[in-house]
């Protein structure tokens, strides 16, 4: 995707050929910085800390950060450690997982001498999948795009809600939710985005808009409770959004604030879409609600907001009062029951068991 019309991807190694570039996040919208990652130390935090985010994204990034840590020590011992801490920054996202496997996997059967130089190469295979995967995501997500288009008569906007950032910042290029919605702004069918603002980060607003407005597609802000509103009121056409985690049943999991976006769309029969790539299947569970660990973040998030002031300095405030508390429950998990259809890169499945072995040997993607 192009910033200012400069094409740029998530994370990209450096022109030394070592050393791996990323966007800040945690500086947008309001500044748009480049970060170096050198260390093991530095791509777990920009894990941890929220740098880089987006299940797709924190796979790609831990892929490199195991390569950045076997430059200092490429031994058994130090290949677990590396895992271990990289397994360690975050709990939910099983593309983590997934990535830290596929780098073991590799890594361990080959001699010490040849493993940085495998682990790059892995790390970009890793990287360029991602790109591949998602553009297909928003091939088979404009098909259902498409189709609503054509039954609302192709007149007036297509009007889709979506929840918290599941663009390209949330992943290598394209996005997984937003991916459809830009391939049909790039096909011409009037589309507008209404993007939850998703506290306590404000990821949709801070990132979705900043990632829209910088393409040219068509958004408006909301704060996150608006959403069931503009759907009792027809102007809603359908509801796309991301997960960190699916399971083998199609129960998904995503930023808070998305199961009750669900339950909104059942109740006033609005599609409800959600945009997943495959890695991001957890095929060793089946229900979401009691298997998925939720992270539950420091409360610093949810007690402070960052923003620009009339000066135009970029500040932190605190919104509650000091004496009291809060709870930071980073994702909540929607029931296959309410989801209308999962956009994958090999098609739309049903959300359940039987519509993602239609389109997946569970094997291929097993993270044990």
């Amino acid at each position: 995707m192009k910033v200012d019309g400069t094409p740029y991807r998530s994370i990209w190694l450096a022109e030394d050929g070592w050393s791996v570039d990323i966007i800040d996040q945690t500086r947008l919208p309001h500044e748009f910085l480049i970060e170096k990652l050198t260390t093991l130390d530095q791509a777990a935090h920009a894990i941890r800390a929220m740098l880089v985010r987006g299940a797709p994204l924190i796979g790609a990034t831990a892929a490199y950060g195991v390569c950045l840590g076997l430059r200092e020590d490429a031994s058994d011992a130090a290949l677990q450690k590396i895992c271990e801490t990289l397994i360690a920054t975050r709990p939910t996202a099983v593309n983590l997982r997934w990535a830290i496997r596929a780098m073991q996997e590799l890594l361990l059967p080959l001699p010490e001498s040849e493993r940085v130089s495998a682990a790059y190469e892995k790390a970009a295979q890793i990287c360029d999948e991602d790109v591949a995967i998602n553009s297909a995501i928003g091939d088979h997500g404009l098909g259902v795009i498409e189709r609503i288009w054509e039954e609302k008569g192709k007149t007036g906007i297509l009007n889709i809600l979506t929840h918290c950032n599941a663009g390209w910042l949330a992943t290598v290029d394209w996005g997984t939710a937003l991916s459809p919605i830009y391939k049909a702004h790039n096909a011409g069918i009037p589309v507008h985005v209404w993007v939850d603002e998703t506290r306590p980060r404000n990821q949709g607003a801070h990132l979705t808009c900043w990632e829209l407005g910088k393409h040219g597609v068509d958004h408006t802000l909301i704060v996150d409770n608006v959403g069931g509103h503009l759907m009792q009121h027809g102007q809603v056409d359908l509801c796309i959004t991301g997960t960190d985690r699916t399971t083998a049943a199609g129960d998904v999991c995503n930023k808070i604030g998305t199961y009750l976006k669900a339950l909104a769309a059942k109740d006033n029969n609005v599609p409800f879409y959600v945009a997943l790539p495959g890695p991001t299947i957890d095929w060793e569970i089946d229900d979401g609600v009691t298997d998925i660990p939720i992270e539950v973040r420091d409360s610093h998030e949810v007690d402070y907001i960052q923003g620009k002031d009339g000066a135009g300095t970029i500040k932190e405030v605190r919104i509650l009062p000091d004496e009291s508390a809060s709870a930071n429950y980073a994702f909540d998990v929607t029931p296959a029951r309410l989801v209308t259809g999962l956009i994958t890169e090999r098609g739309v499945a049903e959300a359940s068991k039987e519509g993602l072995a239609r389109l997946y040997d569970r094997l291929e993607y097993k993270a044990s």
